[in-house]
């Protein structure tokens, strides 16, 4: 690391590029923040400032909130991505610990299938799930979401997990069945405390898939007080060919908060997990 000690090269080599990476990172963010807080006025004139505001206004989160089922979109969103995730997770921590601990004959395989079933596009799977969901009569429904979000949220989810569970030393496990501990103690008492950090960190990303899930929720919802913040934005606030640039924003700004409030209090773990997760 010598040729950072000189201030120049520090700046060719960390400094500049931190910057533009910075700069990539949140213009988006930045650019949909000002664009939100634009009238209307200023949005549509083609002689301002586009990076700047010079009068900011709260009339596109009034008209979000008040005019549209926004509240009700958020609260959809919240409900389906919750329920979803502490299912998925739940059934990706059996199936983990099944794989990982267990050590029957064909584990690898099963675990390596597991992880080829996340890599299926959505895009092929809405289907046969569609006729699924019309068979049982939960279309327009959020038990629909509910339901097929795990079929890949748990994949992944069980592949996240196998990877924590096998950095756990084994000899913990096996002191515990010599003191006469049952399997459901050992995975309760010992293994899940353990893996606090991989726990949350696949909460986390099956969070954040189902917030943003988008093919499924536009498939198997149609009434608007149904609907998800992903789908709501763009189906209801997108007339033809008119686009409701501050309002649109808004709902993207609002409907980004909570994930990133969800990061930011997990950070420490999401790192710790993800390393962990990784780990031989």
């Amino acid at each position: 690391m010598d040729y950072l000690q000189s201030l120049p090269r520090r700046w060719v080599t960390v400094y500049i590029p931190l910057l533009l990476f910075v700069f990539v990172l949140l213009f988006p963010f930045y650019w949909m923040a000002i664009t939100a807080f634009k009238p209307d006025a200023e949005l549509l004139s083609q002689s301002g400032n586009p990076f700047w505001i010079v009068a900011p206004t709260l009339a596109h989160f009034k008209k979000l909130i008040f005019n549209t089922p926004y509240p009700e979109w958020m609260w959809n969103t919240v409900l389906v991505s919750t329920v979803a995730t502490f299912t998925s997770l739940a059934a990706s921590v059996f199936a983990a610990y099944a794989i990982e601990r267990l050590r029957f004959q064909g584990a690898k395989q099963v675990g390596l299938g597991i992880f080829l079933a996340y890599l299926i596009p959505p895009s092929i799977l809405f289907i046969p799930l569609a006729a699924i969901v019309f068979k049982l009569g939960l279309f327009d429904t959020r038990w629909a979401l509910i339901l097929t979000y795990p079929t890949f949220l748990i994949p992944f989810c069980t592949w996240l997990l196998m990877g924590y569970f096998r950095s756990i030393p084994y000899e913990l496990e096996e002191c515990a069945l010599i003191d006469g501990a049952t399997r459901w103690q050992i995975l309760v008492k010992i293994i899940l405390p353990l893996a606090v950090p991989g726990l949350i960190s696949a909460g986390i990303f099956a969070f954040t898939l189902s917030w943003n899930e988008f093919i499924y929720a536009l498939t198997f919802v149609s009434s608007s007080e149904i609907k998800t913040v992903p789908v709501g934005v763009v189906t209801e606030l997108i007339e033809g060919d008119v686009y409701h640039w501050g309002a649109l924003m808004a709902g993207a700004l609002l409907g980004s908060l909570p994930v990133a409030v969800v990061y930011s209090f997990f950070v420490e773990y999401y790192v710790s997990g993800m390393t962990g997760a990784v780990k031989e």
